[in-house]
């Protein structure tokens, strides 16, 4: 791991990324396989290109730091399966290409307690930039399961009081706004939390970073009646199309709401867009599922086989993911369960033929039809 003089291979890394159009980013996430998610797309394509465009005004141009746009810090909100860790995914790992981590919150506690700490989320970056502290300084970091950081909402949690140590709430927050407000950072060389070991410094201010949760517990938080999205639930009780619960832009702006949830305003205020996703509608889940299969089709071609599944199959995988409230990632486990038996009984035989997956009284089932 390296902290080099003040690098000019940071400029020739930053001329290497691509910087297409916020229009042109939305369509080559389409190309890519995302669907759905109109509005957030847009908003997330544009906070990409703004990250991106702001390292080349800086490193490229020499744009002075006071003369730059703000960082696109954002968080993405939605029910569980819509599509909000795989669009960065795509964005920057397979348009842009730059180092990125997808951190998991929930195992994160404040500094001196068992679990991990906050400062490591920095040294895990350094290591996805191949151990450049100079490329991760221009990396994006994203803080998923953001919502399970939330402290218990009463006066005495919030004070300190009433607890002998808060070791998964606000206390992590705090840790975390060290990091999100731009600064030098000492980060251990060796994932270790001894104070003895090596360190070195890192910068944050050039750092993006990605708040993503489903937050479903903060509908809890309107009121039924009057405006807001609750009352649109109720309008739409017996619209089996959606999946969990919808934002509009305006609620999802509200963020007294999410001081209510149990989030620090300070913390909250590091982000300057907060993006609701929409719930997955039967349409979207459609394409979707059509794309997954012929991931599952070239399997079973690997292995001999034609794999076609009828259009009832299909359209019963779709109602169970309603059911269930999973979005698209829901579809992989249940296209998985019913493909299973008939996996286990073709792969790995050498054999030809086609495996059809069809509705009957029973339910789901398979047909497979060997080559002679």
């Amino acid at each position: 791991m390296r902290r080099g003089e003040k690098v000019y291979y940071v400029k020739d890394f930053i001329q290497t990324v691509p910087l297409p159009s916020p229009k042109k980013i939305y369509s080559e996430l389409e190309r890519l396989g995302y669907r759905g998610q109109p509005l957030a797309r847009k908003a997330v394509s544009l906070a990409s290109y703004r990250h991106v465009k702001r390292l080349k005004l800086l490193h490229s141009k020499n744009t002075p730091r006071a003369n730059l746009p703000p960082r696109p810090n954002s968080i993405l909100m939605g029910p569980t399966g819509c599509g909000k860790t795989y669009l960065i995914e795509l964005l920057f790992g397979e348009i842009f290409k730059l180092p990125f981590v997808i951190i998991d919150m929930t195992k994160f506690t404040e500094s001196g307690y068992v679990g991990d700490d906050v400062v490591n989320i920095l040294v895990q970056l350094v290591y996805a930039a191949n151990e450049s502290i100079d490329i991760a300084e221009c990396g994006v970091v994203v803080l998923d399961e953001f919502d399970k950081i939330a402290g218990a909402y009463s006066s005495a949690r919030f004070a300190g009081q009433g607890t002998t140590k808060d070791v998964s709430g606000y206390g992590v927050q705090r840790e975390l706004l060290k990091i999100l407000e731009g600064t030098d950072v000492q980060i251990p060389l060796d994932f270790g939390f001894s104070s003895r070991g090596p360190r070195a410094l890192i910068s944050t201010r050039d750092i993006t970073f990605f708040a993503v949760g489903a937050f479903s517990g903060i509908r809890n938080l309107y009121e039924r009646k009057g405006v807001g999205f609750m009352q649109t639930l109720e309008e739409h009780s017996g619209d089996e199309d959606s999946i969990a619960y919808h934002l509009t832009e305006e609620e999802a702006d509200d963020i007294t709401k999410f001081h209510m949830f149990g989030f620090l305003p300070e913390l909250i205020s590091r982000y300057n867009r907060i993006v609701p996703f929409a719930p997955l509608h039967r349409s979207t889940l459609k394409e979707i599922i059509h794309i997954k299969i012929q991931n599952y089709q070239r399997e079973f071609e690997e292995e001999g086989f034609k794999l076609h599944i009828e259009p009832k199959v299909i359209d019963l995988i779709i109602e169970e993911a309603l059911k269930r409230q999973t979005g698209a990632r829901g579809l992989d486990v249940i296209i998985s369960k019913y493909l299973e038996d008939v996996a286990f009984e073709t792969f790995g035989k050498s054999e030809e033929g086609e495996v059809v997956l069809t509705l009957d009284s029973g339910g789901v089932s398979h047909i497979v039809k060997r080559r002679a």
